[in-house]
This record gives structure tokens, C-alpha cells and sequence, in this order.
């Protein structure tokens, strides 16, 4: 893989009880400011119905570089100081290299 390949990140968020509201939100007003980002092809934000304290935002970047960009650009900054103190655990972030398989569209994130 080199860092012009595509990848795709999956981030967890669990809220403190109580803070769900604000942890959605923090998150609501980052997603605009990422899609604005270069490299940025997906920046989708979820919620677990069985358990709704937990968000997994779903990610595609074009390149390790937009994402390592994005890594230091204030959106994520700013998300980082809005999430403070409203988490439960620290933000679980996983990497991932796509691997696409069958059907080109449903085979890929």
C-alpha cells in the first residue's frame, strides 16, 4: 500500500451517561468542516440503536496524506476540545486498508 491508496477509518465514541446529546452534536457541527477537507470521500456519522451512548463515525480518506492532514487540521482540533470531558473512554480509532471485493459498488467502502 502506499500513501496514495485510499482508507478508510472507523472511529468509536462512547458518551458519559447524560452527555449524549452533546457528544452528537459535537460531532454534527465537525462533519461540515471535514467534508470541506481535501482527501475527505466520506465522513458519516452513526449511532449504535442497542446502545446509544456509543457513535462510530465512518471514514474514507483518499491518501494517508489527507488523512495524517486531517489529523492536525483544526475540524479535528476543534472536535477534540468539544468532546473534552464527554467521554467515557478514550476515543477507539482503527485504520483500515480496503479490500474490495465482488460488485464494485457494494464491495467498497
Amino acid at each position: 500500500m502506499s500513501s496514495n491508496d485510499p482508507i478508510v477509518v472507523v472511529a468509536t465514541a462512547v458518551a458519559v451517561e447524560g452527555k449524549e446529546d452533546q457528544v452528537e452534536q459535537a460531532f454534527r457541527t465537525a462533519v461540515p468542516a471535514v467534508h470541506a477537507e481535501p482527501g475527505c470521500e466520506l465522513y458519516a456519522l452513526h449511532r449504535d440503536p442497542r446502545s446509544p451512548s456509543t457513535f462510530v463515525m465512518i471514514e474514507k480518506w483518499a491518501s494517508t496524506d489527507a488523512l495524517r492532514t486531517h489529523g492536525k487540521g483544526p475540524a479535528l482540533v476543534a472536535l477534540g476540545q468539544a468532546l473534552d470531558g464527554l467521554l467515557a473512554e478514550p476515543l477507539a480509532v482503527r485504520t483500515l486498508t480496503p479490500l474490495p471485493a465482488g460488485d464494485e459498488r457494494p464491495g467498497r467502502v
